[in-house]
């Protein structure tokens, strides 16, 4: 391989270039030079050999009867002396040695190879690594400068990581090794930055992404974090699995999966807790590690609600300047006033509790439940399958379950009594009053009148009477 093969090869392998972009980055510099030889580069040509071992630069000129522009043109009679076949007004090709140019010309062009090659090394990396924002990426601590971190992460990037995304209690010294989140891809004179976060929650769900395979595969649903980086961090977990505890799955055993987590965050705490549709259920889930008596919804419009715990445990549910009551309202997006039984007795809750209990009692307002797909925590893959075989309506379903009728590959026993189970849970049949039918009925117990015949010649009577229309006879009527 020739030293042009080699040195090209050499760019691809440590520039990361492709070999398009090296060539047109030599070509690029062959017609600068040119250009600054000429003054003009439009008549260059630069050609390669097919396996790269040499490159050409040509100068096309016009074959003429008297030249006009030397840079152009060429004397028919010179031409001839190149080929015997070319005529007036035809182009040739003639080859140049680059080294026969103007020593300000070849710096012009290696000026301008260089500017090419770190173009291309930009875009080029910058293609690799602008789909990647939001993903983690390990390198060491290089230096400090005014508060920023420049992280060393192998050479062809440059690492930042600026004071306001570090976390708060980390320190770092020359060589440690830092796990980041890409937030932002930018280039630079230099190259290409990637701007690293240490903050970000999503930070916290691609550690446990790594660690936790239920969160990998999907049966563990990552609903929300919240941080107050290098202090606490809250994630809200559910499943799609009703057999599967989330929680117990992110921990792991004897905390073994969240204790990998909390070291790679230099022992920032983690509460992993149940995520509920339940408003009041998930604020006394979000306030751990505390231990919540009872959760009063205020204002479920102006989404307030009052926590109450014991004394003991006012402290831990407040946290210290108000950290882990102030992560619960942003895990759950309520504003949640935590009191002490004592204060809670204080106030008057009564009210509040009888327009609460009022209002679910007279609220005809609800979300219909019509089809299996509607139901709350229903495994979608059932559903689906359920709906594909022509069961979609709850009371088809129920009319089904209940005849034993449904028989479909993929679709367990289990799976049917957890769907039957959950219709039982969140629906509620209302019959519907037949008019007709009740009309019917009245019509039934209304008793038919008594009917009176007179004793000598059975012909109808009535109690009004007093003597048989019919034969005369006198008669009186006696209540017994």
């Amino acid at each position: 391989m020739s030293e042009m093969a080699e040195a090209i090869r050499a760019l691809m392998d440590e520039k990361g270039c492709s070999e398009d972009s090296v060539k047109q980055t030599i070509e690029k510099a062959l017609k600068a030079a040119y250009k600054r030889t000429f003054g003009t580069d439009e008549n260059a040509i630069v050609t390669f050999e097919d396996d790269l071992s040499d490159v050409y630069i040509f100068s096309r000129k016009t074959v003429v009867d008297g030249v006009y522009d030397p840079v152009i043109e060429i004397e028919l009679e010179e031409a001839k002396e190149l080929s015997d076949e070319v005529e007036e007004g035809d182009e040739i090709d003639i080859q140049l040695d680059p080294k026969s140019f103007e020593r300000s010309a070849v710096s012009t062009g290696k000026q301008t190879a260089h500017q090419g090659l770190t173009e291309s090394l930009k875009s080029s990396l910058l293609s690799e690594y602008k789909d990647k924002v939001g993903e983690t990426i390990i390198g060491y601590f290089q230096r400090e400068r005014n508060g920023t971190i420049y992280v060393d992460l192998g050479g062809k990037v440059e690492g930042i990581l600026p004071q306001k995304y570090q976390s708060k209690l980390e320190h770092y010294e020359k060589n440690d090794r830092i796990k980041g989140l890409i937030a932002e891809v930018k280039t630079s004179t230099n190259g290409l930055q990637l701007i690293l976060s240490r903050s970000d929650p999503r930070l916290v769900s691609n550690i446990l992404e790594t660690e936790v395979p239920e969160i990998a595969d999907g049966t563990v649903e990552i609903r929300k974090i919240v941080r107050d980086a290098g202090y606490r961090t809250k994630v809200a977990v559910s499943t799609t699995r009703e057999e599967v505890d989330p929680v117990g799955a992110c921990v792991g055993s004897k905390g073994q999966r969240i204790q990998t987590v909390i070291r790679e965050l230099e022992n920032e705490k983690i509460d992993v807790l149940r995520y509920e549709t339940d408003p009041a259920l998930f604020i006394k889930n979000a306030l751990s590690p505390a231990t919540v008596e009872r959760v009063v919804i205020l204002d479920a419009d102006k989404r307030q609600a009052l926590a109450i715990v014991e004394e003991t445990q006012l402290s831990l549910a407040i946290g210290r300047s108000g950290q882990n009551v102030r992560l619960a309202n942003k895990l759950c997006d309520w504003n949640i006033d935590v009191k002490t039984v004592e204060q809670a007795a204080e106030m008057d809750l009564t009210d509040i509790a009888t327009v609460q209990n009022a209002e679910n009692l007279f609220d005809n307002s609800y979300d219909e439940i019509a089809t299996i797909q509607d139901l709350p925590g229903v495994d979608e893959r059932v559903a689906t399958l359920l709906k594909e075989n022509g069961i979609e309506d709850i009371q088809r379903f129920v009319e089904a379950f209940d005849n034993d009728e449904i028989h479909i590959d993929g679709v367990t026993a289990d799976d049917l009594e957890a769907v039957n189970d959950l219709i039982e849970a969140n629906v509620q049949f209302v019959e519907e009053e037949n008019p007709q039918t009740e009309e019917t009925a009245t019509e039934e117990e209304t008793p038919a009148e008594e009917e009176y015949v007179c004793p000598e010649c059975g012909a109808k009577i009535t109690l009004d009477m007093t003597h048989c229309p019919n034969c005369g006879c006198e008669f009186e009527f006696e209540e017994e």
